[in-house]
């Protein structure tokens, strides 16, 4: 294998297994790490802030109105801790896209959401992936995996996907599904997990000339 690191950037509509399923086997067969939540807790090591603060805006933004009506586009810029703007979300996510950023310098990862095609956007070392399949499917995906309603599946659908959508065009200042954005786009309900898992391994391949191990195992 390569010496270079790499990142897997995952940005996934909510059903499609992007998350739950693909990202971890993906981890898992390469034998790296994947970040998503767990991100928050470097970010909180990195700037002295606790991790309950990141923790609790990450939860708290999903119940407003912020991200549908402003915009602060990522430019790597860290707020000092003497203005009263350090814990702002702005700077919580300022913060994890340098650990997104430095983390990459010295291993490999995958990354769910977090817009880390937009931070990573200018290191070569990325493939940026975007996962989604029919709404159908979605909900199908989401009644089995929580025990939901066909409604209650629906309606935490379009609420997560519209919190993705808005939290991409605030810290990127672009459209969330545009294609154009990414390397890689695939339907996993078409194509099936499995095969998406298989897809990626060979565009990292065919990227950076990196071969993943083979691994038949299931998820536990």
């Amino acid at each position: 294998m390569s010496e270079t690191h790499f990142a897997i950037a995952i940005t996934r509509t909510c059903g499609s297994g992007g998350g739950s399923y693909i990202g971890k086997k993906l981890a898992r067969d390469y034998g790296i790490d994947v970040y998503d939540r767990k991100l928050l807790r470097l970010a909180a090591e990195d700037s002295g802030i606790n991790e309950k603060v990141f923790a609790k805006a990450d939860e708290n933004t999903r119940k407003t109105l912020l991200y549908r009506v402003s915009r602060r586009v990522y430019d790597g810029t860290l707020i000092p801790p003497e203005s009263g703007n350090f814990l702002s979300d702005q700077n919580l996510f300022n913060y994890q896209s340098k650990v997104l950023r430095e983390l990459l310098e010295c291993e490999s990862y995958v990354c769910i959401g977090r817009a880390a095609d937009f931070v990573l956007r200018d290191k070569p070392n990325v493939l940026s992936v975007f996962l989604d399949a029919p709404y159908e499917n979605r909900i199908a995906r989401e009644m089995e995996r929580q025990g939901l309603s066909h409604w209650e599946a629906s309606r935490y659908i379009d609420r997560l996907d519209r919190y993705r959508e808005s939290y991409y065009k605030y810290h990127t200042g672009r459209q969330w599904k545009r294609i154009e954005n990414y390397d890689l786009c695939l339907d996993t309900a078409a194509l099936g997990m499995d095969n998406c898992v298989e897809l990626i391994k060979k565009a990292v391949e065919l990227k950076f000339g990196i071969k993943a191990p083979t691994s038949d195992a299931d998820l536990n």
